[in-house]
């Protein structure tokens, strides 16, 4: 299955040369710009407390791209469910469904930044059976029907014109969030691709009899650029790219596991560990030809906004014409 992401997650070096307001008009643009290409999913996501910008505000990201889009899906992984309000967040989601007409969906996530739970008065210890008891609130909520919360009748509407079990997956790089997800029947979208962890989702899918458990592997993504020149492109852009996966880097925590976690110090080292990738048009039509997907990142650790057009017409006039 192919599967091309259009990815934003804002995160902006201080040498970025263009002022937030244009970077968010921009992301919107460029979701536009997709809904008549060949890209399948607008991907959104989500940190708080963050010095670099990172994006703290995916729904209402998600709700301006949906409302000028009307093709391409627009998903957020992960949505930090244990830092919202489970009644405010199934609201959102329920609008963003029914505007969107069934082209959102969100990857429950735990995350791993102890500050941002901090931040927003969450429990870190109690984290994962946070997540599990909000999870359970939302889709009580969206059957539409009154239930008893806080000594109070409560009753959501509107509700999803979607299935809410196809409006959220769950997100992870566990052997528990593995199980967590077959125990809650929701399809299970690890953050790497773990043979270990497929087994322990389908091991546990036949445990809780969920007969129509699914796990849709990330597939080795890296984070591409295009450029004709990738050699030039590696000068003039590298530093973006070096500071987006040193910030990434920074957050480092003893459970993460991501593909995005690089070692690299200098921008040669980066390029060579290939987790950034900046390549030819050419090249582009062969990884999605071989791998079937390919993650566009045009704003990635604030890359000019000019640049990240420039990456995306070369989508559009070289790789788009020739993709079977």
């Amino acid at each position: 299955m192919r599967n091309i992401v259009l990815r934003f997650d804002m995160r902006t070096a201080p040498f970025c040369p263009d002022k937030a307001a244009d970077r968010y008009r921009a992301a919107v643009d460029m979701a536009v710009w997709a809904d008549d290409k060949p890209i399948d999913v607008v991907g959104l996501s989500e940190h708080h407390n963050s010095a670099d910008a990172y994006l703290s505000a995916p729904l209402q990201l998600a709700g301006m791209i949906a409302a000028r889009t009307r093709r391409v899906m627009i998903s957020v992984s992960a949505l930090l469910v244990p830092l919202h309000d489970p009644l405010r967040l199934a609201e959102d989601i329920a609008v963003l469904d029914l505007v969107s007409n069934g082209r959102f969906v969100a990857t429950a996530g735990l995350g791993y930044r102890e500050t941002e739970y901090r931040m927003l008065g969450a429990d870190w210890e109690r984290r994962g059976h946070i997540l599990e008891e909000k999870l359970a609130l939302m889709f009580t909520a969206w059957t539409g029907k009154p239930f008893e919360y806080r000594n109070t009748s409560v009753q959501l509407n509107p509700v999803p014109q979607t299935n809410p079990r196809h409006l959220i997956t769950m997100g992870g790089n566990s052997r528990a969030a593995a199980r967590r997800a077959a125990r809650l029947g929701l399809l299970f979208c690890p953050a790497i691709d773990d043979p270990e962890l497929a087994e322990a989702y389908y091991a546990a899918c036949k445990e809780y009899g969920f007969s129509s458990g699914f796990l849709i592997p990330p597939n080795y993504p890296a984070t591409t650029l295009l450029s004709d020149d990738p050699d030039q492109a590696w000068a003039e852009w590298g530093r973006y790219l070096l500071f987006d996966s040193k910030a990434y880097g920074a957050w480092e925590h003893k459970t993460r596991r991501a593909y995005a976690v690089s070692s690299a110090t200098t921008v040669e080292e980066l390029r060579s560990e290939g987790k950034y990738r900046i390549l030819t048009p050419a090249q582009a039509v062969d990884v999605i030809e071989e791998t079937g997907s390919l993650h566009l990142a045009p704003l990635c650790g604030g890359l000019p906004l000019n640049v990240g057009w420039h990456t995306l017409e070369l989508f559009a006039s070289q790789v788009q014409v020739s993709l079977r």
